[in-house]
């Protein structure tokens, strides 16, 4: 029983040693660089599904394991880490620092909130309908920065409404005992009183709810949860966000850039929901409480008013950029196509809020008149330095490494070449095969270097086996974007997960479902509405013609 103990305190160290020296035959026996990649990439996975090591700290290995190996130079894998997604984030948590230094997020979650109603489906259902819509013509990374702030101020004010409703009802519950009964039951109602503990965010005077009320600490952020429903609201919010800015994405072919990439690479080839039901009296009393914390608010201040409309000048300027149907202010640069991107603009809008005035700082003279000395600015850089999710850019960096290593030692490719023999199966099986494959590899590979890998190999394949090419392009481009699985598998998943709410194992089992469903979808898609309105089933003119060969 003793060397079990110890092995359940040291099981943490224990599993990383033994990861690391069970897969260790593998670069030492086949020695390739693409072994020795292989390696690396089973170790971290591993690390990041059980969280052995924190998840920053694992994604660092690559510029560990990487040069050891010969893969990457440490300069090269040092570049990794800081890429345009990071600038990017940096815009962002600019707006997101003011939007709550000003509680511009809490007017807006309170606004939603009294417009919706408190029932999480319908939150959801808005938040879901709203985030797609928006990724359909924003960047999915710039959606999911933009949108979980209200998100979470949401969740939180309505955690914080039902609290205050039980604490209120408890209290009056309390008031209701029979007085006449007071000597027997006084104890009692000491006792009772004595194991009340206070709703988090509010104080005493406005009630105690009963002892049996568990409070469970989310370990990534320190958020009190009153219920287990509390916390799985949380993590249905984040999960539905992360999902629906990437889904978004898929419907317009500038919705994502994997889609950009398979249209260019095509032309070069081709030259529970409760609607009709009557509120509850707590759904009821959550709404007063609500409407009344929105009446605290008072009318918007200046800065609320500032901070809203540079937000609303990001969106414009990210729709703007380059919608795709009509040329956008990018277009006023044409002799550097691609140099700006949603990034250019997020660090425009985030410098913007260094230097916009707050409000006037004064002094008191020696005469006593006061004077102002200097301004305050939307904020400052210790504000910025206390929201900026570091190890977030740092996990997000990992992962590009990880893709960049995977492509230089050639693994990327050698995994693309054992494609070839699927010449010889049924079509169906083929597409089904290919998307799941794109669908693991996207993963731990970035989305573009996967499709833009897989497109140049499947195409020829398509051709060989006499069958339309857009009927294997197709799906295995739409099963880029299913990234669900980890959070560095893409930057929105990674940007919810700095919310704290949410565990790996979380994303793992939601995201497994969520991408079986997506083949699925995509499968019936093919061999329904999809393949009938492109009219799949011949093979095109503009097509390469077929030859005679077979495949070897």
């Amino acid at each position: 029983m003793k060397i079990l103990s110890y092995i359940l305190v040291y099981r943490r160290f224990l599993l990383i040693v033994f990861t690391l020296l069970v897969l260790l035959p593998l670069p030492i026996i086949v020695h390739t660089k693409e072994a020795e990649c292989a390696y690396t990439l089973f170790v971290i996975a591993m690390f990041w599904l059980t969280e052995a090591l924190p998840l920053s700290v694992t994604a660092l290995l690559p510029g560990l394991m990487f040069p050891l190996f010969g893969i990457m130079t440490s300069k090269k894998v040092a570049s990794a880490y800081f890429k345009d997604f990071h600038l990017l984030l940096i815009g962002v948590i600019c707006l997101a620092t003011s939007i709550e230094k000003w509680n511009l997020h809490k007017r807006i979650a309170l606004r939603m909130v009294m417009t919706v109603g408190v029932n999480p489906a319908w939150l959801t259902l808005g938040f879901m309908s709203s985030t797609a819509f928006l990724s359909m013509w924003l960047s999915n990374t710039s959606t999911a920065a933009m949108v979980m702030p209200i998100v979470e101020a949401v969740a939180q004010q309505i955690i914080s409404a039902e609290a205050e409703v039980e604490a209120t009802q408890m209290t009056h519950f309390s008031g209701s005992i029979n007085h006449g009964l007071e000597t027997d039951e006084g104890v009692e109602t000491n006792e009772r009183k004595e194991k009340t503990i206070p709703v988090p965010g509010y104080s005493n005077d406005a009630g105690k709810i009963s002892s049996k009320t568990e409070l469970e600490k989310n370990s990534g952020t320190g958020t009190k949860y009153r219920t287990e429903r509390d916390h799985m609201m949380c993590k249905l919010m984040c999960l539905c966000i992360a999902y629906s800015s990437t889904i978004g994405g898929l419907t317009t072919i500038t919705g994502t850039s994997t889609n950009l990439i398979f249209a260019e690479h095509f032309n070069i080839f081709k030259e529970m929901f409760t609607c009709g039901k009557t509120k509850t009296a707590k759904q009821k009393a959550c709404a007063e409480v609500i409407k009344q914390e929105y009446q605290k608010l008072g009318p918007m201040r200046y800065q609320e008013i500032v901070t809203l409309v540079l937000f609303a000048v990001m969106a414009l300027l990210w729709f703007s950029r380059d919608p795709g149907f009509i040329s956008g202010w990018s277009a006023l640069f044409p002799k550097y196509p691609g140099f700006a991107t949603d990034s250019t603009v997020a660090l425009l809008i985030g410098i913007l809020f260094f230097l916009i005035p707050a409000k006037r700082l004064t002094k008191t003279t020696p005469t006593g008149e006061i004077v102002a000395f200097d301004y305050s600015p939307l904020i400052t850089w210790k504000e910025f330095q206390s929201f900026m999710p570091w190890d977030i850019a740092i996990l997000v960096g990992g992962g590009f490494a990880l893709a960049d290593g995977c492509e230089e030692s050639g693994l990327s490719k050698w995994i693309g070449n054992k494609l070839s023999p699927l010449g010889s199966l049924p079509v169906w099986l083929i597409i089904l095969i290919s998307s799941l494959l794109v669908t693991s590899l996207t993963e731990v590979a970035s989305n573009p270097a996967t499709i833009t890998l897989l497109l140049p190999i499947l195409s020829p394949l398509a051709e060989a086996i006499q069958v339309n090419p857009l009927y294997i392009l197709i799906p295995s481009t739409l099963c880029t974007s299913f990234a669900f699985l980890l959070p560095v598998a893409n930057p929105p998943n990674a940007i919810v997960f700095s919310y704290g709410h949410l565990k790996v194992i979380d994303m793992v089992k939601a995201g497994l479902g969520v991408n079986i469903v997506g083949v699925a979808v995509v499968m019936l898609g093919m061999s329904t509405w999809i393949g009938a309105m492109f009219d799949l089933s011949t093979y095109p003119s503009w097509a390469p013609p077929i030859s005679n060969e077979t495949m070897p």
